[in-house]
């Protein structure tokens, strides 16, 4: 501290006020940002980048993730709200709505001067007394298509429009039910997302199956084939340099001939064994038909001959595809065509190939037991895929936490509005001892910020519609906000669900990053805070 300081208390008290004052409006001003973003009725915001690329979203972890925020503050806030995202897939714009309006209230009362610690000693108490509430108030209930159907499309219709909610809402839940094999936790990694600039949004599909992103190398190959036995093959059919260093001196053309007839004779011996299980299995049946998925190279001879015998082959397809392939088809993949047998294959109802410009795609479908499934999403440019492609994979995980949870939360507010009555009932004010309990106080009314701000992006009246979902609340009901009409809604009769995970992780972060900055009451500079420095060295 310096000399002046120690002079002038109140000049330093004063400065450490205005740190407390720089925290307060930092997530106040995030908050405002975000809040038109929240909710199905929330608007778009635009980003530009400085090479003129726009993207348009009210996705708030595409958001945060993108803006470019100076404030060191707004940072703190806007990574702990993107890591809710990571962790539940959804909750990012509550949690910034949370942080913000809690430090707008905790400011009321230290203009009353309250001192912080009191505050966050109030929140933490209200923060312990709200997730107990939490878990009463949750609904147990069990796997069942209708509640999930709910549950994805509260989620999807809060990223992009009710229409297009509705259209992508069974896919989504057929995706993960298709994957789903109790009682095993549903692997998300299973349903890959692929995307195609054509047509429109509506065009976006469940495909339950495979879609490879390449097509058949051989003009003469059938484009569509039904009742197809599938090989899947890690094997070269074509020539190869050997792996070590090593060189083939020949004096001659015909020794040169010799060579290279050596090595056809050894592709061709490979291509007689795949071709002689091809007829093994189909006989002169024309109704059955096979398929090859190679993952090493096919050279044009080799693709020939298979032509030639009616095979549809695919080359270089890649790792991930041949994973997914043997769950979906069945069969075993082979690294080499020694011992070739029916049991080895898999099978598909159809395949065929799609043609887009330029690009060629093959899809595998109709298959026995898809433990595998795509998730096609077409649009007609890149920003709307985008879009899409963010909320498809909010409302898978909003599937998947209520499938691992089997417990939802009424939506529309409804928690919030039950919650922030519980805290200002007399019975739990009771137990709340001295001070603390005003921080209890600014923390119910800071969880009515949720309602107030769905009601407002409805072009609602905020406080008619708080008011009206008070009476309610008052006569023992459970309701939402319904934000066509303002008037109060029974969630659980309109199906509009929230995750217990996201509400239960959103207010035990937002309470913890809240509470650290309003006791956070000076701002220094900083060294290079990467590396420690030595005793006695100098600092860079």
């Amino acid at each position: 501290m310096s000399a002046a300081q120690l002079l002038n208390p109140k000049a330093e008290s004063r400065r450490r006020g205005e740190a407390l004052k720089v925290n307060i409006s930092a997530g106040e001003g995030l908050q405002q940002v975000l809040a038109s973003n929240l909710g199905p009725t929330g608007t778009l915001k635009m980003l530009v980048d400085g090479s003129g690329g726009i993207k348009l979203t009210k996705d708030g972890s595409v958001l945060l993730r993108e803006m470019q925020i100076q404030n060191p503050t707004a940072v703190m806030i806007a990574r702990a709200a993107t890591a809710q995202d990571e962790i539940c897939g959804d909750g990012t714009t509550s949690v910034v709505l949370l942080v913000g309006e809690l430090l707008k209230q905790a400011d009321r009362w230290l203009s009353e001067g309250l001192h912080p610690r009191i505050i966050t000693d109030g929140y933490e108490i209200a923060k312990t007394e709200t997730l107990k509430f939490l878990d009463t108030f949750k609904l147990e209930r069990e796997v069942d298509r209708e509640l999930l159907l709910s549950v994805a499309r509260t989620s999807l219709s809060t990223k992009i429009n009710s229409t297009l909610a509705e259209q992508l809402t069974p896919d989504i839940v057929d995706a993960v039910l298709a994957i789903y094999e109790p009682p095993a936790k549903p692997d998300l990694h299973m349903i890959e997302i692929m995307t195609m600039q054509h047509r429109t949004a509506a065009d976006t599909q469940l495909i339950r199956g495979l879609a490879l992103d390449h097509g058949a190398r051989h003009p003469d190959m059938p484009k569509r084939v039904e009742n197809a036995f599938i090989l899947t093959l890690n094997v070269s059919l074509e020539y190869e340099k050997s792996e070590i260093n090593s060189g083939f001196y020949y004096s001659s053309a015909d020794q040169r001939e010799k060579l290279v007839e050596s090595e056809r004779r050894f592709v061709d011996e490979k291509l007689r064994k795949i071709i002689a299980l091809k007829k093994d299995v189909c006989g002169t049946d024309p109704k059955k038909n096979f398929v090859i998925i190679n993952q090493k190279g096919i050279d044009p001879l080799s693709l020939d001959v298979l032509a030639k015998n009616g095979i549809l082959a695919l080359r270089r397809a890649k790792r991930r595809n041949m994973e997914r392939l043997q769950l979906i088809c069945g069969g075993t993949a082979q690294n080499s065509v020694e011992d070739l047998s029916p049991e080895i294959l898999g099978w598909a109802g159809l395949v065929y190939e799609h043609q887009l410009g330029e690009e060629k795609y093959t899809f595998i479908e109709e298959v026995k037991q898809a433990k595998s499934v795509t998730l096609l999403i077409k649009g007609p440019n890149s920003h709307t895929i985008g879009q899409i492609k963010d909320a498809v994979r909010d409302g898978l995980r909003s599937v998947y936490n209520m499938i691992v949870d089997k417990s939802v939360v009424p939506g529309g507010g409804a928690f919030q509005m039950a919650c922030a009555a519980h805290l200002q009932s007399d019975a739990f004010r009771k137990t709340v001892k001295g001070k603390a309990m005003w921080g209890v106080q600014a923390f119910a009314d800071a969880l009515l910020v949720i309602p107030k701000t769905l009601a407002a992006n409805s072009g609602l009246d905020i406080q008619d519609s708080i008011a009206a979902l008070h009476e309610e609340q008052i006569q023992g009901n459970v309701v939402g906000l319904n934000l066509t009409t303002g008037e109060p809604m029974d969630p659980v009769q309109e199906g509009v669900f929230d995750s217990f995970r996201v509400l239960r992780n959103s207010i035990a972060s937002s309470t913890g990053i809240a509470s650290n900055l309003l006791l956070c009451d000076e701002m220094l500079k900083a060294r290079q805070m990467g590396r420690q420095t030595a005793p006695g060295e100098p600092a860079e």
